[in-house]
């Protein structure tokens, strides 16, 4: 191999680790595996910029708006208060499969899955049932469903544009779909009949350790007629009541091992506890929520306590609780933070917010309709009742199914339909203004111009070549139904340790380059990375809609990888079955 072959292969081998840590973020391992490219030569500036050009991506930006338009215009909403009469776990995870599949195929899987989980957790809620029952089947059919038409899933769109530029026909709107439908009836199945069993039957968000017990870490200040004032942390008992010491704040002194410390009056706990608890405890000590930003004084207006869960690829990541504007905008006031897993130990203002963290706010009940807007975040109650125009969900949905006609019959490119789409849904005022730029998961956008260039690379520098010798070497002489199988295990690999679309941009030149080389069309081989790469089971970071239930449901790692697997080997058999016979080799 050449030296920028080599090159190549030990900045695909950082980027994958990269992707598979989520120290970094995924746009931000993106561009820096593309200035890698550019710096080395590897490839040229033009090169290098040819992916924010791409169809898949200007596509994906239009569906993403399009999805804005239909959740925004209250399209969703008859479904949600249908779903919201079961009473029964079973029958809801059977509901919201069979409804959630066939949405997925046309709306953003990350959407639906936010609009869904309050309502979930709600049934559950009132039926005592454990979340972790409902929660992953719900994201398991956004994938099945968003692999049934090309502009499903971004990786779709994504496969479509590489395999034209590696000479293939381009894929139909509806080409994937007899083969999606076929692999969600099997999936929806596995699940209500075998999953169900694997699924865990109580879960646990404790952590293990006398002071990982409870939920929220709060701050709470030490007034001057509080009860604590003149004790010691060891003689309020404060474990007996359900809430844990963390630290001590004493004006600019921390101090970490706080039981023996009496307590004075102004001093801040940080304690860590159930909500309901901290409240108590908080009552009977006389002590007062100590939050960085608190709320106007809002005269009668009522206010009300939400929990709120960071987003998947939400702009809220990395940042702090005064960059988030939550004041300003929703005259909130955050009052506690839960980190599965983690034992904050920072005060609330100097908290980065991770996906998966739920702050509980006070804010007035008139703004909690606008949080719910707010795709920074998913609001975990039931939702509320928008009194939107019910004309607007028409229109939005009109527009949705021309864009989908239009792009069917071949009248428009797809590209052009969707950017049309988006100008009709902003004329209607199916979404506001600011809408569509909120609800973009810019993330994403980044992430396939930035990454579209690596495929360019491994091409360029012979990489690619080398790859695939070695994986014929593996497979043997047995044919291409073999290849098929191989191509299909390594994309849900490289899919699990990395993300669907990354895995694309390595594979889909790969499985051409397999193709010809065992005689065969490479359309059947692209095809299985299209669907390896969007049904992603196994791990709880494959895929953002796993992610977001991950935390929602209180799950283990395990948990995916136990019900996930088989679901993949199942995929994986019947896709070598039925793929060769609606795409002959």
């Amino acid at each position: 191999m050449t030296w920028q072959a080599w090159a190549t292969a030990a900045i695909i081998v950082v980027a994958m680790a990269m992707f598979a840590s989520e120290k970094v973020r995924v746009d931000l391992v993106a561009l820096i595996t593309l200035g890698l490219l550019v710096a080395l030569g590897i490839v040229t500036p033009e090169q290098a910029l040819s992916g924010f050009s791409n169809e898949a991506t200007v596509t994906v930006a239009a569906m993403f708006a399009l999805a804005v338009g239909i959740e925004r215009s209250g399209a969703l909403d008859p479904i949600i208060n249908l779903l919201s009469r079961i009473r029964n776990p079973w029958l809801l995870s059977l509901g919201t499969m069979v409804t959630i599949a066939p949405l997925g195929a046309f709306i953003k899987n990350t959407a639906l899955v936010a609009t869904f989980l309050p309502l979930s957790l709600k049934v559950c809620q009132r039926t005592n049932t454990s979340p972790s029952r409902v929660l992953m089947p719900m994201a398991f059919a956004a994938q099945m469903g968003g692999v049934c038409t090309l502009i499903g899933t971004s990786s779709n769109l994504l496969v479509d544009s590489l395999a034209q530029k590696q000479g293939l026909a381009a894929f139909g709107i509806f080409e994937f779909t007899p083969l999606g439908v076929m692999l969600a009836i099997a999936g929806i199945t596995y699940m209500m009949v075998i999953g169900r069993w694997l699924l865990p039957k109580h879960f646990d968000n404790a952590i293990s350790g006398p002071l990982q017990v409870g939920k929220y870490v709060t701050e709470l200040k030490v007034m001057s007629d509080s009860s604590v004032v003149g004790q010691t942390i060891a003689e309020a008992k404060l474990g007996d009541q359900g809430v844990y010491p963390l630290e001590l704040l004493r004006g600019d002194q921390h101090m970490w091992s706080p039981r023996t410390q009496k307590l004075s009056a102004g001093d801040v706990l940080l304690v860590r506890g159930e909500w309901d608890k901290l409240e108590q405890f908080r009552k009977h000590a006389g002590l007062e929520i100590n939050p960085e930003f608190t709320h106007a004084e809002n005269g009668d207006k009522a206010n009300v306590l939400v929990e709120a869960m960071v987003a998947p690829a939400s702009t809220a990541e990395d940042r702090t609780l005064r960059d988030l504007d939550l004041q300003p905008s929703y005259d909130a006031t955050v009052l506690g933070i839960h980190r599965r897993g983690h034992l904050l130990r920072d005060k609330i203002r100097d908290v980065a917010f991770q996906t998966g963290d739920v702050l509980m706010m006070l804010l007035p009940a008139d703004t909690v309709k606008r949080l719910r807007r707010d795709d920074r975040f998913v609001v975990l109650n039931e939702r509320d009742d928008a009194r939107r125009p019910r004309y607007k969900a028409f229109v939005a949905i009109a527009i949705m199914a021309a864009v989908v006609i239009v792009s069917a019959l071949h009248w428009l490119p797809i590209p052009i339909a969707a950017i049309c789409g988006v100008a009709a849904m902003a004329l209607t005022r199916c979404f506001g203004r600011k809408d569509v730029y909120q609800g973009m998961d810019w993330k994403i956008i980044i992430l396939l111009g930035a990454i579209l260039p690596l495929g360019i690379a491994m091409e360029t520098t012979g990489l690619a070549h080398v790859v695939v010798s070695g994986a014929l070497d593996v497979v043997g002489n047995h044919g291409p139904l073999a290849a098929l199988a191989m191509v299909y295990v390594l994309t849900a690999l490289l899919t699990e340790l990395m993300g669907h679309n990354p895995s694309v941009v390595l594979m889909v030149g790969i499985a051409v380059s397999v193709a010809h080389a065992v005689h065969a069309d490479p359309r059947p081989f692209v095809v299985v990375v299209a669907f390896a790469a969007a049904t992603s089971f196994a791990t709880p970071v494959g895929y953002p809609t796993n992610t977001m239930v991950y935390y929602a449901g209180g799950y283990r790692f395990l948990d995916f990888t136990k019900v996930g697997v088989p679901l993949i080997a199942l995929f994986c058999a019947l896709s070598m079955l039925l793929v060769p016979k609606i795409w002959p080799f």
